[in-house]
């Protein structure tokens, strides 16, 4: 075995930790956001990502994103089960890490990806249906698009990564925009909450809101700086641009709704951290922080707009992932190929606004033409099979009392003073 870096191998496990707390972060951000009678349901609904995402990786997840690539559409079957990673390497001369540490790191974003589609409909979808979707999504979508923008080998990988040469430095095409495009699908198939536009549907708890959201920021410095795979100066850019993105759109997106609304809100703020931070996540290795900065002033104000388009247009995105993940993405893919500046990675490119021409703003494009057509397609296919089948969507009565008693025999808050005790 080839030597390891060990700074490196440090920081990618522990960027591996950040990410995965991400997940139950997500869980709280989105519990505080429901309804109090669906709040263990909506969380629940990440953990059940965490547990099936694991199993698939390491059966067949990891080989099939990362192994050797089968036309720069897969990988194949040569790591079953994890196997030949056990005392490998992988990364640059200098800086190489065990493929374990690389695996687990992948892992995590995996998880966090089908996790965020929970949110699009939250409310209304049945458990056991959500855990069959997910391993199927996973299978079906995520693999694919994790090779086609990860898998880099020697220009023989992926099609994104290695042939079309599309950047993306922590996962806009294969978190964000996929987990928009397939969000809007899932909401189109399993139709609006009962009651949208005519009930209050408020976030029950929003100091659970804003604690998920700081979790969320909080893990997303092992998301972006991670994404480096080592503990150097590009890392630092990705981290500093990550945290002046993050904060920027915080303040724009409440900017915008004060003078929409007349009031700043707490889920405002929430909403515009993570808006931030995902429109920073493909592009956090390429800008320099003053493009960290311009990306995130428009990114709170562009989201907040997308966000509000829903009731325009009647579909119920019960969380908003496609206004906030979709839109976000969407903007961090083509803010690469305007201002993207070879200054903060050489191994990047200059975008247009920059001297760079036309050429890496028309692969960006693509990537997201792309993935967002691939994802929306193949998610309405496998939400329609699914309802079509066993049924996705709950009973009208078990979502009017609420899924948490319905599917988990509990309840979040317990009012009704069942001990004697004190």
């Amino acid at each position: 075995m080839q030597a390891i870096n060990s700074g490196d191998t440090a920081w990618v496990l522990a960027s591996a930790a950040l990410v995965l707390f991400m997940t139950p972060g997500l869980a709280v951000f989105y519990g505080g956001m429901v309804r109090a009678k669906s709040a263990l349901n909506m969380m629940m609904m990440s953990f059940a990502a965490i547990g099936i995402t694991t199993i698939i990786w390491v059966l067949y997840g990891y080989s099939l994103a990362f192994g050797p690539s089968q036309g720069g559409l897969i990988g194949n079957l040569d790591h079953i089960g994890l196997a030949s990673t056990i005392d490998q390497v992988t990364g640059a001369e200098g800086h190489q890490i065990p493929v374990l540490a690389f695996a687990m790191f992948q892992l995590t974003f995996a998880i966090i990806t089908v996790a965020l589609l929970s949110g699009a409909i939250a409310d209304r979808a049945k458990y056991g249906s959500w855990v069959l979707f997910v391993g199927i999504w996973i299978t079906l979508v995520y693999l694919p698009v994790a090779h086609w923008a990860f898998a880099a080998q020697n220009g023989e990988g992926g099609w994104i990564i290695d042939k079309l040469k599309a950047l993306d430095f922590a996962g806009g095409t294969v978190v964000e925009i996929n987990s928009g495009a397939a969000a809007l699908a899932l909401a189109l198939v399993l139709g609006k909450r009962d009651g949208f536009r005519r009930d209050p549907m408020r976030p029950h708890n929003m100091p659970l809101v804003l604690l998920g959201a700081g979790m969320l920021w909080f893990g997303w410095f092992g998301f972006n700086a991670g994404s480096a795979l080592s503990a150097g100066s590009l890392a630092a850019t990705a981290m500093i641009n990550t945290q002046i993105c993050t904060a920027a759109a915080a303040m724009t997106w409440i900017a915008y709704e004060k003078k929409r609304d007349g009031k700043a809100t707490t889920l405002g703020v929430a909403s515009g951290a993570i808006a931030g931070a995902v429109a920073i996540t493909p592009a956090c290795g390429y800008l320099n922080p003053l493009g960290a900065l311009i990306l995130g002033l428009i990114a709170g104000v562009a989201s907040s707009w997308a966000v509000s388009r829903k009731y325009k247009f009647g579909y119920d995105d019960s969380l908003d992932v496609v206004g906030v993940h979709g839109v976000g993405g969407i903007l961090g893919m083509l803010a690469i190929g305007l201002i993207a500046t070879l200054t903060a990675n050489a191994a990047g490119a200059d975008g247009l606004l920059v001297g760079g021409g036309t050429t890496q703003l028309g692969r960006q494009v693509v990537a997201i033409l792309v993935v967002a057509a691939f994802s929306f397609t193949a998610t309405w296919i496998i939400a329609t099979l699914i309802q079509k089948t066993i049924g996705f969507r709950v009973y009208r009565d078990d979502e009017l009392n609420g899924l948490d008693t319905t599917f988990h025999a509990e309840s979040a808050y317990d009012i009704t003073g069942n001990s004697n005790r004190y």
